[in-house]
C-alpha cells in the first residue's frame, strides 16, 4: 500500500492544549438545544435502550414512561422535528453481514481539512468523520461491501490519493469489548463515571451467515422508521409478510448477531451532550482483556476497542467518552484511570462532526463509488 503511511513522528504525542493542533470546544451552557422536560429525558432514554421489536413498539414504551401511547408517540415525533432525535433505525452488524471496517486517523491539511473531508465523505461506506485536536486531525469509519473489488485497503488507497492525506494510519478492531451509543439523559456526572455493569468477553466480530431474505429485510426496514403506532408494518408490506412474520424473523437475526437492536439515534450537541473524548490507553499487553472488558463496563463509554499500537503509538485500548462538557468527559476518564490503574492515556477531542449516519446496507451505492473512483 504505497499511498498509506502508518507512521509518522510525534503522531502518538498527545496535541498541545491551546497549540496549533489544541480542541476547539462547544458547549452548551443551558444543556439541550431546546428546553427539555424530565418526561422527555425519560422517554429519550427508552428510545435509545427499551425501544422493543414488538408489533406496537410506542405501547411498551410509553407504559414505562407511564403515559399513554399517543403522548409517546407525539413526543417523540416533536423530538425528531427539534433534532433532539436524529433518526429511530434498526442498527444492523456491519462486521456480522460480513462487511470490513475498521477506524482511520489521517493527517489532512490543518487549513482546509472541509477539502478532504468531502472526498472521505463521499464514500457510502463513511459513516462517521471528525475532526480531532492531534496531528493526525481526522478521525472517520470506513467499511466495504462483501465482494468489493477494491476492498477495504484499496478504497484507502484511492481515497488518500483524492483527499492528498499526508499519510493514514489503520487502526482495525483486533477486540470489540462495546459498542452502544446509548446517551444517559437523566443521570448526572456521577452516573456516567462508574461501572453499572458486570464486565462481559469481548463479543464475536467474524462475519454471520445471512441470505438474501435477510438482506430484502434490512433494504425495507433500514434507515428512518415512521413515528406511527405500527412502525413495523410498512417494511412487512413491502415485503408481503405479515407483521408477525417479519417481527419473528427480526428476532431471530437478533440471536444470529444481525440485528444488534432497534432505538433512537441522538443529535449529541443538541441533545446537550456537547463534548466527546476518545480516551486513548496504553495498557500492558497481558493485562488488554481484564481492562477492556472493565472499561467497557462505565455507563459514560459508548464504545470501547482493542486496537493495534505502533513504535509512535503505544494506545492499544481505545474508549469514547460522552459528555455535556470536557470536564465531565474528563471525570469519566480519570474514573476509569482510578478504577483499573491505567494512568498512561492520551485524550482526543472532537472539534467539528463531519459525517455521521447509519450505513445502508446492500444498496448499489458502493458499487457506484467504485466504478466512478476507480473503475472496477
Amino acid at each position: 500500500m504505497a499511498a498509506i503511511d502508518t507512521t509518522h513522528t510525534n503522531a502518538g504525542r498527545p496535541a498541545r492544549a491551546g497549540g496549533q493542533h489544541g480542541p476547539k470546544l462547544r458547549s452548551r451552557a443551558h444543556g439541550a438545544a431546546v428546553e427539555l422536560t424530565d418526561l422527555d429525558r425519560r422517554l429519550l432514554n427508552l428510545m435509545q435502550g427499551s425501544f422493543p421489536i414488538a408489533r406496537r413498539p410506542y405501547q411498551h414504551v410509553a407504559a414505562k414512561a407511564g403515559i399513554a401511547e399517543q403522548e409517546a408517540i407525539v413526543r417523540v415525533q416533536r423530538l425528531l422535528d427539534d433534532r433532539i432525535i436524529r433518526q429511530v433505525t434498526p442498527i444492523f452488524d456491519t462486521r456480522a453481514l460480513g462487511y470490513s471496517s475498521m477506524l482511520v486517523a489521517a493527517k489532512v491539511d490543518p487549513e482546509h481539512p472541509w477539502r478532504a473531508a468531502s472526498v472521505i465523505n463521499a464514500h457510502p461506506g463513511v459513516s462517521h468523520n471528525y475532526l480531532r485536536n492531534h496531528e493526525f486531525n481526522m478521525w472517520f469509519t470506513i467499511a466495504t461491501e462483501p465482494g468489493s473489488p477494491l476492498g477495504l485497503e484499496g478504497t484507502l488507497e484511492v481515497l488518500a490519493r483524492e483527499a492528498g492525506a499526508e499519510s493514514v494510519r489503520q487502526l482495525p478492531t483486533l477486540r470489540l469489548f462495546k459498542i452502544r451509543m446509548d446517551l444517559e439523559m437523566e443521570g448526572d456526572t456521577s452516573s456516567l463515571a462508574r461501572r453499572t455493569a458486570e464486565a462481559v468477553p469481548p463479543a464475536e466480530t467474524e462475519p454471520q451467515p445471512h441470505d438474501d431474505f435477510d438482506h430484502a429485510v434490512i433494504r425495507a426496514l433500514q434507515g428512518d422508521m415512521p413515528v406511527i403506532p405500527e412502525p413495523y408494518a410498512p417494511a412487512a408490506a413491502e415485503l408481503g409478510i405479515s407483521q408477525e412474520s417479519l417481527l419473528a424473523h427480526l428476532e431471530r437475526m437478533v440471536q444470529r448477531s444481525l440485528l444488534r437492536r432497534v432505538a433512537a439515534i441522538l443529535f449529541h450537541r443538541r441533545a446537550g451532550f456537547s463534548a466527546n473524548g476518545m480516551g486513548v490507553w496504553r495498557v500492558p499487553e497481558d493485562r488488554v482483556l481484564e481492562v477492556g472488558m472493565r472499561m467497557a463496563a462505565f455507563r459514560g463509554i459508548s464504545h470501547c476497542y482493542q486496537r493495534p499500537t505502533y513504535p509512535d503509538w503505544p494506545y492499544s485500548v481505545f474508549t469514547m467518552a460522552h459528555g455535556r462538557s470536557k470536564e465531565e468527559c474528563d471525570a469519566i476518564l480519570d474514573s476509569i484511570a482510578a478504577d483499573t490503574g491505567i494512568a498512561e492515556r492520551a485524550t482526543l477531542y472532537s472539534s467539528t462532526e463531519f459525517k455521521k449516519i447509519r450505513l445502508l446496507y446492500f444498496t448499489d451505492a458502493h458499487r457506484a463509488w467504485e466504478r466512478e473512483h476507480a473503475g472496477v
